[in-house]
């Protein structure tokens, strides 16, 4: 059974990637394809599709791009999105259309989401909810939103997965992990952007977001992380009635954080909203190292006394001590403008190649702080300034962590709602408490002490270690089982233009070898005959005309005359 599921999964895949093919020949990215060795794909793209050339002329690559996404379905919108929070993967030309993408699905049958409840859940609906509301609140393309009322009579949501996608989701991801793997083999520079480890990235993301179990458990974290404030409130999650395809939580009564109107008609204080939100969101960011990945307005509810709540914890951020230092270190250096610093910690914390040119770098980075430096601190936007500086390195290939990504958009949104509600917002105020303390707690006795104890630690392990690692390595030598792997990339694509030049080669003296040995019967005149012709001398002209016909057919089709 195991071995038809896999096979059956393997047609699946195979099917699906050949669909992605058509979709990205249909919209202009054939010559993508032909450097991924997939000629046979296009040439015959080229036969089945006529494209509209006049109406794709008029779109730019990023557009193209996006509709082709869209064309493909949830799982390939969901990898845009997450994509457009990677300003170090794609150009900004992409990010911005990325930025575009919806999930635009119709909802599934309430009678589906009853099948779900049973699946999941192991019991009938009615034996875990009094009433469901059969019309969702929301849809989306992982799952879908019902008001319902509990057995025991609270009021709640349930999230429900949609049937089928799970299945429907890992076959894109194989369809996409085969595609990424003929990038990073064929296609200059990609090294660069390593698509495996995208493919590898996203993956780890969207089944995360499919585990609902995982969700709840996200929201108690966040609950545990803020126990005792009173200023933020967390939905209960009702763990009785949630799986990894059903997640059931508390209903909130609020009112959005957009509709200013109706927080002041409500006598809520605007000011001490946008306040409490900032310290909120940079004590998740700089202590807790745990924070919500998309705190956009739609999921910002404002409850009676100025008391905040986060709604959607499908996408959060991590940030380890090291990451959260390094990134106190960067904010306080941009602040204070100095670019000695900045350069020294991208030297010392990003992923640098090869090429860099320091001076270059410095000269943008220059350019990017003096734009800041007439601008008082309480008109600077901290999340867009991270955003410009990240937009300046990422051109210099300099790969960072996607959370750090993820946390520059979140602070945008952050301070763009802080600003909403208060036009004399200033982050860098809520900021430099934080900061300060950050700094304290590094320098402290405690954790100098502590750090200096990893550091011992970390040495008495390496000699201990060292003789056993030492011994081992000159005994490989002695068996002679040593071995250095050496990878040269673009190798594979130049042996397989030499081999179709060798193709062709032979071909060609086959051709040539058989109309001179034709030539030599015609002259014999000897032999059985075919329209007065030797037959042999016939036959031989006749291979060779085919031949040579076929080789010219496939030389055009490949458009390389």
């Amino acid at each position: 059974m195991l071995t038809f599921i896999q096979l059956n999964r393997n047609i699946r895949s195979l099917r699906r990637y050949r669909q992605i093919v058509r979709v990205l020949f249909k919209f202009g990215f054939d010559h993508a394809l032909e450097l991924m060795g997939l000629s046979q794909f296009v040439a015959r793209g080229r036969k089945l599709f006529r494209r509209p050339e006049s109406e794709l002329a008029l779109l730019s690559p990023a557009e193209r791009m996006r509709l082709a996404l869209e064309e493909l379905g949830p799982t390939f919108v969901k990898l845009g999105q997450i994509l457009s929070t990677r300003p170090d993967v794609i150009p900004r030309s992409f990010i911005l259309e990325f930025s575009k993408l919806q999930d635009q699905v119709p909802s599934f049958p309430f009678e589906a989401v009853e099948d779900q409840i049973r699946k999941h859940l192991g019991r009938e609906p009615s034996e875990c909810y009094a009433f469901i509301d059969p019309e969702p609140l929301a849809a989306a393309s992982i799952a879908q939103v019902h008001r319902a009322r509990l057995v025991s009579g609270e009021e709640v949501v349930i999230k429900v997965r949609r049937p089928g996608v799970v299945g429907l989701v890992e076959t894109d991801i194989d369809a996409m992990m085969g595609l990424a793997l003929l990038a990073e083999r064929h296609l200059p520079g990609s090294d660069l952007y390593d698509p495996v480890g995208l493919v590898k990235e996203f993956a780890r993301t969207i089944r995360r977001e499919m585990d609902f179990s995982r969700e709840a458990h996200t929201i108690e974290k966040f609950a545990e992380n803020f126990a005792g404030d009173p200023t933020l409130h967390f939905p209960t999650v009702y763990w009785d009635q949630t799986a990894g395809g059903v997640l059931t939580m508390e209903h909130v009564n609020g009112i959005k954080v957009s509709d200013t109107g109706a927080l002041d008609a409500a006598g809520l204080d605007r000011k001490l909203i946008a306040r409490r939100g900032a310290d909120a969101f940079l004590k998740m960011v700089l202590t807790h190292g745990f924070f919500h990945g998309d705190p956009h307005p739609g999921n910002v509810l404002i409850l009676p006394d100025n008391v905040i709540c986060l709604l959607d914890y499908g996408m959060v951020g991590r940030l380890d001590a090291q990451l959260k230092g390094y990134l106190t270190d960067i904010l306080l250096a941009i602040v204070q403008r100095d670019v000695d610093e900045v350069i020294s910690l991208l030297l010392y914390s990003g992923d640098i190649t090869d090429t860099l040119d320091t001076r270059a770098l410095r000269r943008d980075l220059s350019g990017l702080i003096d734009s800041y430096y007439e601008v008082p601190l309480q008109q600077i936007e901290v999340g867009r300034m991270l955003l410009e500086f990240l937009e300046v390195i990422t051109t210099y290939h300099i790969r960072f962590q996607p959370d750090l990504m993820l946390l520059a958009k979140a602070l945008v949104a952050i301070e763009g709602m802080g600003r909403e509600l208060d036009p004399a917002f200033d982050m860098v105020e809520h900021l430099r408490p934080f900061m300060k303390k950050a700094m304290w707690d590094r320098y402290s006795p405690e954790h100098l002490v502590r750090e200096m104890g990893s550091h011992i630690t970390s040495y008495v392990t390496l000699f201990r270690n060292l003789p056993k690692d030492l011994k081992e390595f000159l005994n490989r030598i002695n068996r002679n089982k040593f071995k250095i792997d050496l990878e040269h990339r673009g190798l594979d694509r130049a042996l397989r233009d030499f081999d179709k030049s060798i193709n062709r080669l032979s071909s060609s003296l086959i051709i040539a070898a058989l109309i001179v040995g034709s030539s030599i019967i015609m002259q014999t005149d000897k032999g059985p005959k075919i329209f007065e012709f030797p037959i042999f001398a016939f036959m031989g002209y006749t291979i060779a005309g085919f031949i040579g016909l076929w080789w010219v057919i496939a030389i055009i089709r490949s458009g390389r005359l």
